[in-house]
Formats: C-alpha cells, structure tokens, sequence
C-alpha cells in the first residue's frame, strides 16, 4: 500500500487507477479556495491512498496537509507549482512542478523558494531560475512539466517543436529519470483542440526522448458548484468583478476533484499517463519529523563540545560576577559555595535536556549588543531565575539576592524551550536581529 501512516484509519485500495499530483488549496493566496480537510477527505472517499499538494510558490499549508493526510492514513506528497522565469520576456514566466521525493528535496525546494522570494520577484512573482538547478542541484526532487503552461507546452503552443525537444532534453539532463512530461485534460469549448494538438505533440515528444508521460488534473476547488466561489477568489486577487466581460478567464468548471474513475475515463487513451501518477506517489516518501526542536549549532573553539563549553564559559562568567557583588575576598569566597552549587545544578540541567547551545547563541548576541552600544534590558520574565543566564550575561539580576527560582524557568518534569524575554532599545534592535 501506498500509505506511509503507522496507524491508518481507512481501508485503502492497493491498486490505484490514478492519484493526484496537483492541488491549489486556499493556501495558494491568488487562485485558491480548496480547504484541507476537504481536500483529504475526498480523497479518503475516493479511496485515494496517496495525495499531493502543490500550492502556488508556497509551501504555508505543507505541515496542516500532511498531518491531516497522515491522520486519514493517505500518504502526503509535497511539492510546489513555481513559476519560471522568461529571460528573454518577464512578462510571460512559465510553470513548473516540483514533488518531494525526500527530506533532501523538501530542504532544497524550501531554500530555492526562500531564494526566489528574497532574490528574484517581478510583479508580485517569486520566479525560479534555471540555472538555480545547475548551481544547487536538484537531489530528492521530481519535475513535472507544467502541461500548457510550462515552458515545454508554451514552445509547442508556438509551433516552436525544435525548442520544445531541447527544453525536454534540458530538463531531463537536470533531473535525471526524475523528469516527466505532463498533460491534462480541463479544457472545454473551442480550446478543447489546442489541448489535445499539445497532447500530441506531447506524446512525439516522449517516443522521440524515450521519457515517460504523466496525467494530472489541476484542482482549485472541490466541487463544480464551487466554480463560481473560486472565479470570486480570482477576480479578487487580480482587480475585477464577476460581471466584467473583459476579465481574463484562466481557469475551466472542470478544475473541480475528479474520482479516480472520472480521471481513468478521461485518460483511457493514455493508460501509461494513469500508471505513471501511481509511480510517482510511489517515489515521493518525504517523512517530516514534527514537534521536535531543532537548534542551531553554536561554535564552540577548539571542538569542545557544547556542555562543556557552556560550563566553562558560566564558571568564568561567575568568578567576574562575584567580584563585583562582593568586593571583599573573604566575604565573597564564604560566598561562593552558594553559587558554585546552584551553577552546577543549573548547567546539569541544561545539559540534560539538550539546550547549552541554546543559551551560548542567546549569550552571544546579547554581550554583542552590549559591546555595540546597544542597551539591553537587565532581565524580565522566569528566565532572570537563573544563575546561568546571569554569569553569560543575559541577565543582570542576582536570582539568589532575590531568591528566584530556576525551576520556573526550566524544569525537566516539564519538558519545554526555554524562552527568554529579552528587551532591546528599539533605536538598535534592528542591527541586534541583523546580527542574529
């Protein structure tokens, strides 16, 4: 079975006719309506076993579709439908889709989005470029063509067929056996012919490269009843209103999810198209770790490892403390056992529950802002409990004078991050955040 779920709550067929590649859910901001749960709730009515979700230039809904996938005993796929940029007319991008085969290409997909959004937007797009495959490569990651708007169905809609062969081999030159050539079948009227001449051409292609085929169905809302919510959506996003004649027009009433059987009927010329969705839900077996916290590895010198150096750093950082609170040497070494103790206790824990790394970066870029004229609060919250924080630096309050607990702060019966509250003057804080 198609299914990655350990516990699944439905009986799912083992041989699925088709499984869909391609959704925009409402995630996907311009076009979209598509609510998860309904979404996956189809899909279980279908008896589905595997489903993907492809917003557009997002991955927002990623981690609310895959627990709901997983909780229905459907096996999530992920990806992305991205535009591409047009270099020689940024007018007229193209698309492209990108599934996840593994965490490898979840990571890659989120950094070549982040790139995309921070480096390459025109006109409200975030735009890939080609060349981003060759410099990053393209591990863990499958690439469907993008039917008619993709960069392949754009060259055959141009009666370009020459460009339209070199861009299929291109890709799959990138994307090794992980390139497929893609169709549908939501057209109506009059462009109902200019699809199936794609199509055809589509399928030259194929034989002549010896690449495989691939229908899908793009869904932007899941009944026919819900077209004209969705054309409401659209004209929303793009200025006009519904009784605009002159508004474009992007989108058909068949765009609706389609049964597996409805899908197999509109293929049944295609049976290797149909196959093909099948193996590719087989291939994509992205598993996501949730709930768990992930930190970032502080640089310790000399390689010592993290719980030692935030030992030794918070011993250092206390002989300094001690010294200003407590002036006279005697007084201060009667002193000292007191905290010494509570310091151990204080870095035992912290080890324990695997957050030295966490507080060292907060150390770091707390005393960097005290160095760079940055004024920086003495302490609020639980977090000023603790000795630890104090002797860093993140602090500036003895918790013993004022009898402040550590446990409030962090506890190892009550397993959670730490978090403190730290205050900045808000004419520097900017050059703190940059500096993080």
């Amino acid at each position: 079975m198609l299914q990655t779920s350990q516990t699944p709550q439905a009986s799912l067929q083992k041989s699925p006719k088709f499984v869909h590649l391609r959704c925009h859910s409402e995630y996907s901001i311009v076009d979209g309506i598509v609510r998860i749960d309904d979404y996956v709730q189809q899909a279980l009515d279908d008896q589905m076993p595997a489903l993907a979700l492809t917003d557009l230039s997002n991955l927002f809904g990623a981690i609310k579709f895959y627990k709901a996938a997983r909780g229905k005993g459907i096996k999530p796929i992920l990806g992305c439908d991205i535009w591409l940029e047009n270099t020689s007319n940024r007018d007229q991008p193209s698309r492209i889709l990108l599934l996840c085969q593994s965490h490898a290409g979840y990571l890659l997909l989120c950094q070549l989005l982040s790139r995309a959004y921070l480096t390459n937007q025109y006109r409200g797009r975030a735009e890939f470029k080609r060349e981003w495959f060759v410099e990053c490569g393209t591990e863990g990651l499958l690439l469907l063509s993008g039917a008619q708007a993709g960069d392949i169905g754009l060259a055959i809609a141009q009666k370009n067929f020459s460009l339209a062969n070199k861009l299929a081999n291109d890709w799959q030159t990138l994307f090794p056996d992980r390139f497929y050539l893609e169709v549908q079948r939501v057209a109506i009227d009059t462009q109902k012919s200019q699809q199936e001449e794609y199509i055809q051409q589509v399928r030259t292609i194929a034989n002549a490269l010896n690449l495989p085929v691939v229908a899908t169905h793009p869904i932007q809302f899941i009944t026919p009843d819900d077209f004209r919510a969705h054309e409401a959506r659209t004209c929303i996003s793009e200025g006009y209103v519904l009784a605009d004649t002159r508004r474009p027009k992007n989108f058909t009433t068949e765009q609706y999810f389609k049964t597996q059987t409805d899908i197999a009927t509109l293929f049944a010329d295609m049976p290797e198209a149909l196959t093909n969705s099948v193996e590719i839900a087989k291939r994509c077996n992205l598993v996501l770790t949730l709930g768990k916290n992930y930190l970032p590895k502080f640089p310790t010198p000399n390689n010592e490892s993290l719980n030692e150096y935030l030992v030794s750093e918070a011993r250092a950082g206390l002989v300094g403390r001690l010294e200003v609170l407590y002036p006279d040497a005697k007084l201060r070494e009667s002193k000292r056992a007191e905290y010494d103790a509570r310091l151990d206790f204080e870095t035992n824990v912290i080890n324990q529950m695997g957050f030295a790394g966490y507080f060292l970066i907060v150390a770091d870029f707390i005393n960097w802002a005290k160095n760079n004229g940055v004024p920086v609060g003495p302490g609020r919250g639980s977090g000023a409990g603790s000795v630890v924080a104090y002797s860093l630096g993140i602090t500036d309050l003895d918790p013993l004078e004022y009898n402040l607990l550590f446990e409030r702060f962090l506890n190892p019966d009550r397993v959670s991050m730490p978090d403190f509250d730290i205050d900045f003057c808000q004419e520097g804080r900017d050059r703190v955040i940059d500096y993080v």
